[in-house]
């Protein structure tokens, strides 16, 4: 009798089973596939001590070395200056049209008698702030760099603090600034992966104080001074972002492009020269656009997969991700993407909508190359006492 109840019994649960869909990337367009091809190694960078190219899209570093390794950023250091400043336009801190004034300060430590560039604001006058923004980002003025920081913060040292939480908010785990200019500081440094999801962080939070770094020149009284990125005269493509140079950091270069849909940020620390920089860092975007691709594997809202679920009102839920999944790979490889999914075995209600519930890998070559959480599309709810008292004894049953 007991036999018969479990066959009865196993054989309705059989029917409330629907079993987990392996997730499956976006077809590709119908069309011959093209001969795939090894990808060729990164044109390495003739003398920086440091370089990483990153896809804009997902954050995956393409090519690099040292890219951990902790160096002066010099004048790039101006992009973190920058974005604290977007934050808190934002914020409703300080405003774009505020008339920053060019304290003796600034004018002493990073004006025309240093040796380092500067904007050419006149001390003790006022401009208004995106004036000033331009002769940071245009100029690298490192006294418009101190102005900003005082009119933001009351001192400089108080905009590094800033600058410092800002950093820790995007992701930036082995930086630490003292100044806003980026001139050379004990325990002021950065790496180049922290610079790329800098320079990756303000193209997509601030794209109208991105812009400031793609204007070749920009008049302050009667100085005319050109932007110091090469690139933008070489490649149409390049739209920034900030050159770098002091005797301790050697020539630097943050440098992004976009040709179509893809974006990427290329940056070289430690540099020879200004034209090193620039050939260099010129070869590592072209690269990146000829042999990499970047594609949406997964949506919000839509189902990945289906898990059964017990104690429930409904037998299954369907499980997405919240943000979309992109991966950047090598072109032609976009089929050989094979996922999987990390889901526990049972699965008990109530599940609220957004729960998350497990992960989705996507591996290329047996290389996790993008994951992301697996969410609830919607809620189940509770079921009632005697549906919850069927499927514990089920779920006793199944156990044994």
């Amino acid at each position: 009798m007991k036999f018969r109840f479990a066959i009865a019994a196993m054989a309705t649960l059989a029917m409330g089973l629907v079993s987990a869909q392996t997730p499956t990337p976006v077809p590709a367009p119908a069309a011959a596939a093209p001969t795939v091809v090894a990808t060729p190694p990164a044109p390495v960078p003739s003398a920086s001590r440091s370089w990483v190219l990153m896809d804009y899209a997902t954050g995956q570093v393409l090519a690099g070395e040292n890219i951990h390794e902790q160096l002066p950023p010099a004048s790039i250091t101006k992009v973190m200056t920058s974005y604290v400043i977007a934050a808190e336009i934002k914020n409703g801190k300080i405003k774009p049209d505020d008339q920053v004034m060019m304290s003796e300060r600034a004018w002493r430590e990073g004006g025309a008698g240093t040796d380092g560039s500067y904007s050419g604001f006149p001390v003790n006058q006022t401009a208004r702030l995106e004036d000033m923004e331009k002769g940071m980002a245009v100029q690298s003025g490192n006294d418009a760099a101190i102005a900003l920081a005082e009119h933001a913060a009351g001192s400089q040292e108080a905009f590094a603090a800033l600058m410092n939480s800002y950093a820790a908010k995007i992701g930036m785990k082995d930086s630490y600034f003292v100044n806003a200019h980026g001139l050379t500081a004990e325990g002021h440094h950065s790496t180049a992966y922290d610079l790329a999801l800098l320079g990756r962080a303000l193209v997509h939070d601030y794209p109208e104080t991105y812009a400031y770094n793609k204007i070749k020149e920009f008049k302050v009284g009667d100085i005319t001074q050109p932007n110091r990125n090469l690139l933008l005269w070489r490649d149409p493509s390049v739209d920034g972002i900030k050159t770098g140079h002091t005797s301790a950091a050697g020539y630097c270069l943050m440098s992004s492009a976009q040709r179509g849909d893809q974006r990427l940020i290329a940056v070289l620390m430690g540099g020879s020269s200004e034209k090193q920089r620039a050939n260099d860092s010129l070869a590592l975007l072209n690269w990146g656009f000829r042999f990499f691709e970047t594609h949406r594997l997964y949506e919000p809202g839509a189902a990945v997969t289906t898990q059964k679920v017990w104690k429930g009102k409904g037998d299954q839920v369907q499980l997405g991700v919240a943000e979309p999944l992109l991966v950047s790979v090598p072109r032609g490889r976009y089929n050989d993407l094979k996922p999987s999914m990390d889901v526990p075995k049972v699965l008990e209600a109530p599940i609220t909508a957004g729960q998350q519930i497990g992960t989705v890998k996507v591996s290329l070559d047996g290389k996790v190359v993008a994951q992301a959480p697996l969410v609830a599309v919607a809620a189940i709810e509770e079921a009632g006492f005697f549906k919850r008292l069927w499927d514990s004894f089920m779920m006793w049953w199944k156990s044994e």
